[in-house]
């Protein structure tokens, strides 16, 4: 989504995928207990990644037998079954059952009215369903999650993806850089390539180029990061440090096939080095396997005029 190069799937990862690959898998310990075990879900449907198994009696909607706990065991109860409820939803939301998901968390609140991981998915699944009223409604439901439990980093991420998918960047850079920031968030590598991403958006490059080297200081395997700083250092003439950049992301996505965008990563490099073999063979290698790419589309503008700035 983030650039017509390569599109950002915001962690909903979901980006969000590239939270669903990518886009990745949103965990964390930072908070309670309860906080983990949702962790998992969301980050299945925030990123990708394995989800709890429910129990029957919470599918077919079996009653829970009356507690005979005193009454603070009781309360526990309530947010143990809001929790449950929630991380229900979120296997639901991933299926794309939404109406189903829904009614988990109307169960959920009624169970526990502040249980803010519940306010962070009712967001998540109006953001999934899209129409204009749900986008609308979904950011009172972000809002309330934070306002419940501030520290609560997953629901800064979802968030900066939802405000970041209604062009409201500066915003979502806030948000971004708040979970960016919350060291011992398993999601803290993924919010910070989201905060690079909205950072190009809003053409702030250098700003940009900061928040990528943050990830690659938290996991130097960040293929985002590694992509994303390529381009930047080529862009400032870089052009050594864009080809070490480059060489490693080759490793990390050995096995996985080289996208078009990549391919025309070597072919910059290539040409800024007076490379003409490698710049050749990688230019057939594009044009052949991705034809109708923007990037075959960008080599073919610039083979027209190689004095020409690339675009």
């Amino acid at each position: 989504m983030m650039t017509s190069k390569n599109s950002c799937q915001f962690k909903y990862q979901t980006s969000f995928s590239y939270a669903a690959r990518q886009l990745g898998a949103t965990v964390f310990v930072r908070k309670s207990a309860h906080r983990v075990l949702l962790a998992g879900a969301l980050s299945a449907l925030l990123i990708s990644g394995c989800q709890s198994t429910p129990t029957n009696d919470l599918i077919t909607g079996t009653p829970y037998q009356t507690s005979t706990q005193p009454n603070d065991n009781r309360k526990l109860d309530q947010q143990e079954i809001a929790r449950v409820r929630t991380t229900l939803a979120a296997q639901y939301i991933r299926k794309n059952e939404l109406d189903a998901a829904q009614r988990q968390l109307e169960k959920a609140f009624a169970a526990d009215s502040r249980h803010a991981p519940a306010y962070d998915m009712m967001g998540v699944l109006l953001q999934q369903e899209g129409s204009r009223l749900n986008l609308e409604k979904a950011d009172q439901y972000f809002k309330k999650a934070i306002a419940l439990d501030k520290d609560f980093d997953q629901a800064h991420n979802n968030y900066g993806v939802y405000l970041s998918q209604m062009k409201r960047y500066k915003e979502a850079a806030e948000q971004f850089e708040i979970a960016g920031a919350a060291l011992g968030y398993e999601g803290r590598i993924g919010a910070l390539e989201n905060l690079g991403r909205t950072y190009l958006q809003l053409n702030d490059h250098p700003a940009a180029a900061k928040a990528f080297l943050r990830a690659l200081d938290g996991n130097r395997n960040s293929i985002i990061a590694h992509i994303e700083l390529v381009d930047l250092l080529l862009e400032q003439q870089r052009v050594q440090q864009a080809q070490r950049l480059y060489d490693e992301t080759l490793v990390l996505v050995q096995g996985q096939g080289v996208s078009p965008r990549l391919l025309l990563q070597g072919i910059k490099l290539a040409a800024a080095q007076k490379n003409i073999k490698t710049r050749q063979q990688l230019a057939q290698q594009l044009l052949s396997a991705y034809p109708l790419s923007d990037e075959a589309k960008q080599l073919k503008t610039w083979l027209n005029n190689p004095e020409a700035p690339w675009k």
